[in-house]
């Protein structure tokens, strides 16, 4: 594996080599996208550091003493890790190598100031951004502070707040690795950072943050930077907020920061230009049309250009995109409020305003902060009050009930890590620190931006606890109590009135939508009577806004809609539909799913099912609306209906995929011919199990016999034999039945064989996702423990 690599000759795929950063910048300068030229100094090249050096027994041998509970542990375990690394010389060969990859990056460019960048395996992933953590050096002049920058980066995978960060996410502080990226400096004029999309409200808006200067000050919530707000389709700049600055960072001649003051003229001035915000944009919108997914983007610019200089997964889109009422981020903060806190008198209105960073209602007592040396102040449950969170306070943040800050906007540290950890947070309030007394009993509105004096508004927030046996979606689902997995899980929808609630579940999406769920909900009469009646606008009609409910409800994360698979037994009961159903012996092998698209008959009432989902992606802009067809047999079957769908302007690309059931042993046995159809198959483990097994899957009598069962031998030997073909031919392979839900055991063996997503009825997410979490822990530790010597 390559010790140095070009950041123009990697991607996304080259994770484990360059790491998270690396490897999103990487794919950006594939796409012809504006990013700073750099090289890679790669994991391997980490390894090969500690395997060579007395790292390689200092790093565990530290890691052993490591008691998370204790900070005065964590300090002490890092501060080992890191002063080792610094003190360790780089052998001689590989120091010769790392001088040459920098002259020739440093010729070739023109370069005086680099940039010195952690990118971690671990890093800028969707659940866990490790905003901030390990550390990055600006404007560094010459091979020899390249070299002992290099070193700090890869010192920086120990620091405490990454040490208590890691652990919260579950990673394995040995498993983790660090590549660092070296990039030409701008010399930014100012910066700042874009979400592609509310990052707090989940709406379908633009916000944008500019400062001067160096992104450092705003990141680090030194300053309030400008807050731009665009429509996300238009791009149309829909609010502005100027806020005051009177510092900035700027490059040191001679290598380094400094912090200067702004001149008067310029403190209340746009930061960035409304032409320049709609260029922003458009890059913006090239980056999540890339992806697939909402994105974090840094950003900066000179005179000249706008760059890119970091792109990341929104991680803390909330499940729920409906449009709150009173936006967070309408009101600005205001001017300080009466110190009401002080005299202990409480009303209504808010003693404090900012910007809501994170949702949610929690209250408590507040500790005022003055830093990081200050953290052991805060106990469990308390409210973190303080100028601004700096990543050194994430132990801190963990243990807090709600996070206000004076300095601060959308995207600096103190909102990104309270969304990740779901900790409400009021950011830029700019009077906090002086307003709200140590010690007082305040409420933050982490969605609103308003902070109370006193407990009894969250007192009244808190949920009423559900009746006795009923199903219902807690509020724990959005604070840190559901592990992450691996495995991606979705959920089913069967109607669209369900999909509000459902939305607020921790899932990456829906994976099984059926669409004849919709025509028996909000259609009610057979297609094709629809269509003899002239009614066929009335159709797509009805379709198109029980799937807009749907696609709105979980927006951006995908929705997977399965076409119709009405059997003709079911479809004959249809108001209108005896006249075009025939009487089947067998109709769980008759004349459905697929084959019916592709007959002269039903082809009609096929096209204006594609017809509604193609008008909620284009008129609706629901672009997370994918297709799934049912019943699938054969591939000549498949190419008919390709046409009719690229007929109906439904066409395969990166952001419109289509999947394909695998219910019929065929898909399985051809799972590579099939692969060239689509970009995905989902298991539909009931009918798979009925053809597998020969057995009718709705016999009351072989049911009680034994024999429909998805734990058999064979069927499951079908399974791996789909997840090979599949996986062979890089397409993804999930699961929509039941059996993950009834059966652990069949559960574990998908995760084993290396499913990729599961989709499970609503009811049973929560604990699914648990069961399967455990499983993958234990995977990991069997792991170790084959890995470890004898």
């Amino acid at each position: 594996m390559p010790f140095i690599v070009n950041l123009a000759d990697v991607s996304d795929s080259d994770l484990p080599l360059v790491g998270g950063k690396a490897g999103k910048l990487g794919e950006l300068v594939r796409q012809g996208l504006p990013v700073p030229p750099g090289f890679i100094v790669t994991t391997e090249t980490y390894q090969a550091f500690v395997d060579a050096t007395p790292l390689k027994a200092e790093i565990p041998d530290a890691l052993a003493t490591l008691a998370l509970e204790r900070p005065e542990s964590v300090d002490a375990v890092s501060r080992r890790i890191r002063d080792a690394f610094e003190a360790t010389p780089f052998p001689p060969e590989l120091e010769s190598a790392l001088r040459a990859a920098f002259d020739s990056y440093a010729n070739e460019h023109d370069v005086r100031f680099s940039a010195v960048r952690s990118s971690a395996t671990a890093e800028d992933l969707e659940g866990a951004s490790f905003a901030g953590l390990q550390e990055t050096y600006l404007n560094v002049t010459g091979a020899d502070e390249i070299l002992s920058a290099i070193r700090r980066c890869w010192g920086s995978l120990f620091t405490p707040r990454v040490l208590v960060y890691r652990a919260r996410k579950g990673f394995d502080h040995r498993s983790v690795r660090l590549a660092v990226l070296i990039q030409k400096m701008v010399d930014s004029v100012v910066s700042g950072i874009l979400f592609t999309r509310d990052p707090n409200t989940g709406e379908n808006h633009m916000i944008v943050e500019a400062g001067w200067g160096l992104g450092e000050a705003i990141v680090g919530g030194e300053v309030t930077p400008d807050h731009y707000v665009l429509d996300g389709v238009t791009h149309r700049i829909i609010q502005k907020q100027i806020s005051e600055q009177s510092v900035r960072l700027r490059r040191n001649d001679s290598g380094g920061n400094r912090r200067e003051t702004v001149p008067e003229s310029e403190r209340r001035m746009q930061k960035l230009p409304d032409e320049r915000i709609e260029q922003l944009a458009s890059l913006a919108q090239l980056i999540e049309s890339h992806y697939r997914r909402p994105m974090d983007i840094e950003w900066c610019a000179d005179d000249d250009v706008v760059y890119i200089v970091q792109a990341r997964p929104v991680t803390t889109i909330p499940p729920s995109k409906r449009t709150a009422a009173g936006n967070a981020h309408a009101a600005a903060p205001a001017s300080p409020a009466p110190s009401a806190a002080a005299s202990g008198g409480a009303g209504d209105a808010p003693i404090l305003r900012g910007f809501g960073a994170s949702p949610g209602i929690a209250g408590g007592v507040a500790r005022l902060l003055a830093g990081p040396a200050e953290m052991d102040r805060l106990t469990q449950g308390q409210v973190l009050v303080t100028a601004m969170t700096t990543p050194d306070m994430v132990p801190a943040m963990t243990r807090a009930a709600a996070i206000v800050t004076d300095e601060g906007g959308m995207t600096c540290h103190a909102a990104i890590v309270s969304r990740e950890l779901g900790v409400p947070c009021v950011v830029g309030t700019r009077s906090a620190t002086r307003t709200i007394a140590d010690g007082a009993e305040v409420t933050v509105d982490g969605k609103t931006g308003a902070v109370y004096l006193g407990l009894e508004r969250a007192r009244r927030s808190a949920p009423a606890p559900a009746a006795a046996g009923a199903f219902s979606i807690g509020s724990d689902v959005h604070h840190g109590s559901v592990p992450v997995t691996a495995t991606k899980i979705y959920v089913n929808v069967g109607v669209p009135e369900k999909a509000a609630e459902y939305a607020r579940l921790p899932v990456a999406g829906v994976g099984l939508l059926r669409i004849e769920f919709i025509f028996t909900a909000h259609v009610r009469e057979h297609p094709l009577a629809l269509i003899q009646q002239g009614r066929g606008k009335e159709l797509v009609d009805r379709l198109a806004a029980g799937l807009s409910e749907v696609c709105q409800a979980f927006y951006p994360r995908p929705v997977i809609i399965r076409t119709s698979d009405f059997k003709t037994n079911e479809y004959r009961g249809m108001p209108g539909g005896q006249p075009f159903e025939p009487e089947e012996e067998n109709p769980m092998i008759g004349w459905r799913g697929c084959s019916r698209y592709i007959s002269p008959v039903y082809r009609p009432a096929f096209l204006l099912e594609l017809e509604a989902i193609h008008r909620i992606r284009t008129e609706g802009g629901l672009k997370n609306a994918h297709v799934m067809l049912p019943f699938v047999r054969n591939t000549w079957e498949l190419e008919q209906i390709e046409e009719m769908m690229r007929e109906k302007g439904l066409k395969r690309s990166r952001d419109f995929q289509l999947y394909l059931m695998a219910e019929v042993p065929s898909t399985v046995l051809l799972a590579r011919e099939f692969s060239k159809h689509c970009d995905g198959f989902s298991i539909g483990s009931n009918d798979l199990t009925q053809l597998v097994l020969g057995a009718d899957r709705d016999s009351e009598t072989l049911g009680r016999m034994g024999y429909f069962d998805e734990r058999d031998p064979a069927v499951l030997r079908a399974v791996e034999l789909l997840l090979e073909g599949a996986h062979a031919a890089g397409r993804t392979v999930g699961i929509c039945g039941q059996g993950p839900s009834v059966y652990p055991e069949f559960a574990e063996f998908l995760v084993r064989r290396g499913i990729d997503s599961i989709s499970l009825n609503a009811d049973t997410v929560l604990t699914t996702i648990r069961t399967i979490a455990s499983l993958e822990q234990r995977m990991k530790l069997e792991g170790i423990r084959r890995s470890a010597p004898p």
